[in-house]
């Protein structure tokens, strides 16, 4: 067997991890809101109306910020629908997801969720831009952020919010380069839009910070051409610059499915340096961060294939939609994925696992049943409770393998994060499906003596799944042999794996 081996320095390093890392995504999409966070009937239900057995897993999930309402779900939806009363909201039309939207959940109710959630979870909130534009967004940040004293800061005082909520991290629009997305526009006339947007939310705070949307996909035909358009035009008045991303396997191609984050690390570092080309081009010195707040393993093509079924003129409420059961082969992806974005700490400093409940989600449930962990879960878990502090630059010298769409390969993929109080965690991904990998780490410069823990989320059945019958099917599991010595630390990691290794 050929060693994979990296060196740790403390002189050497990325930069430090933003909480908001570790946020996630709720939309009103199938169930994600309706049996998912919210369902008034269920035994666990608190007096408004969330899950409790759902909020127990958010909060052990370790998640920041919540982006919301959409997705796809916001350039359809009107704000006002979801303030005052429950029971005198409207029902709407959704023309996203094809549903009938009940807007019992609303933007009181999310807020809730996240007070609830813990002092650290923070609102991400999108506007409007594809049906409706400035004033709509201007309106609604008025009726959620200012304290009182006019006509919609006093409505929602007298919907019984008499706190402001505080939402400082706004999207402008949401795929707004996607022809399926409804009000779809060109990168022209986005950029003047969101621009146009941004000026006049600045007015009312100027210390709001702004998501331009960029490319839907790397994918897309527009890709780097949208984003250079879009930020010319709003370059001064945002903060950052939007990235989506999901991955499946195609044509039965696991080998390039293990290696998704070779590609996600290439789309990070394209639209960092499609964003720094416009800065230099105004010579700006301002720098565009990232805000990755779409990035998931989602079975697309099954979507698809449904969406092609659906009775048009059906427009259920809540339907099941998006379901996703990941496997253990899913679990290491998403791992890897991670890996990634901490590997970029100092450019990404927005993320979001979409979504979080349900809709190709880490936490399932069933209405008036129970909720389980999805094995995808722990990866993010275990990444959000040690993956605080200053990213290491971790350079690996790994034997490879071939890949149809990547080409050569390293076997391993991993990163290494120094906590404030000197400690560090390895987190590490062996994509050999069959074969285990040594690992030898050389430490330099740091005072760790021990492994604290090496914990790994392995299966002898890579399509290993939890589900509502066997719910523990797949959890992380100690592994033993994990040595530190004479600076060295050497493992071994078990084929098709996520392993987290904490030294100190």
């Amino acid at each position: 067997m050929h060693t994979a081996r990296f060196t740790l320095d403390p002189a050497f390093t990325v930069g430090p991890v933003n909480p908001r890392l570790f946020g996630s995504f709720v939309e009103h999409l199938g169930r994600c809101v309706y049996t998912g966070v919210y369902e008034p009937d269920h035994p666990t239900a608190d007096a408004e109306g969330l899950r409790t057995d759902v909020l127990d897993l958010v909060r052990e999930l370790g998640v920041t910020t919540v982006r919301y309402p959409g997705g796809n779900f916001v350039s359809g939806h009107r704000w006002e629908d979801s303030v005052g009363p429950a029971e005198d909201r409207p029902r709407r039309l959704d023309l996203a997801w094809h549903s009938t939207e009940t807007n019992r959940f609303g933007l009181s109710e999310y807020i809730a969720f996240l007070k609830k959630i813990g002092p650290r979870a923070e609102p991400m909130m999108a506007v409007n831009l594809g049906t409706r534009g400035v004033a709509e967004a201007l309106e609604l940040m008025e009726y959620a952020n200012h304290p009182a004293g006019t006509a919609l800061s006093d409505l929602r005082v007298s919907h019984g919010d008499k706190e402001p909520f505080g939402i400082g991290l706004w999207c402008l629009g949401n795929e707004m380069d996607g022809p399926w997305q409804t009000g779809h526009k060109t990168a022209e006339e986005y950029g003047r839009l969101a621009a146009e947007t941004a000026r006049a939310m600045r007015r009312i705070d100027p210390s709001v910070e702004l998501v331009a949307c960029g490319s839907s996909g790397r994918a897309m035909p527009t890709f780097a051409a949208w984003e250079a358009t879009v930020l010319r035009e709003t370059y001064d008045l945002v903060d950052h610059i939007s990235l989506h991303a999901y991955y499946e396997p195609t044509d039965g191609d696991v080998d390039s499915f293990l290696a998704s984050a070779v590609d996600m690390e290439s789309f990070i570092e394209n639209v960092a340096a499609t964003a720094d080309h416009v800065g230099a081009g105004l010579k700006s010195k301002k720098r565009i961060n990232l805000s990755f707040d779409e990035w998931n393993v989602w079975y697309l093509s099954k979507w698809e294939e449904h969406a092609r079924t659906v009775e048009r003129s059906d427009w259920p409420e809540a339907p099941r939609l998006l379901e996703d059961a990941y496997s253990v082969t899913d679990a290491v992806v998403l791992g890897s994925l991670l890996i990634a974005l901490l590997r970029h700490a100092d450019r990404v400093t927005v993320a979001c696992l979409a979504q979080l409940v349900n809709v190709i989600a880490p936490i399932m449930t069933e209405p008036g049943g129970p909720a389980w962990r999805q094995t995808t879960f722990f990866p993010f878990a275990q990444a959000s409770a040690s993956g605080r502090g200053e990213v290491l630059d971790v350079r690996v010298d790994s034997p490879t393998y071939e890949t149809r769409k990547y080409g050569e390969t390293d076997l391993l993929h991993a990163t290494a994060v120094r906590a404030a109080d000197g400690t560090v965690t390895v987190f590490a991904v062996n994509r050999d499906r069959t074969r285990p990998l040594p690992l030898e780490v050389a430490l330099n410069g740091l005072d760790l003596t021990a492994v604290a823990e090496h914990s790994a989320l392995a299966d002898a059945d890579p399509d290993a799944r939890n589900t509502l019958q066997d719910p523990e099917r797949v959890t992380p599991h100690p592994v033993g042999g994990t040595v530190l010595a004479d600076g060295t630390l050497t493992a071994v990691l078990e084929p098709l794996s996520w392993n987290v290794i904490r030294l100190v």
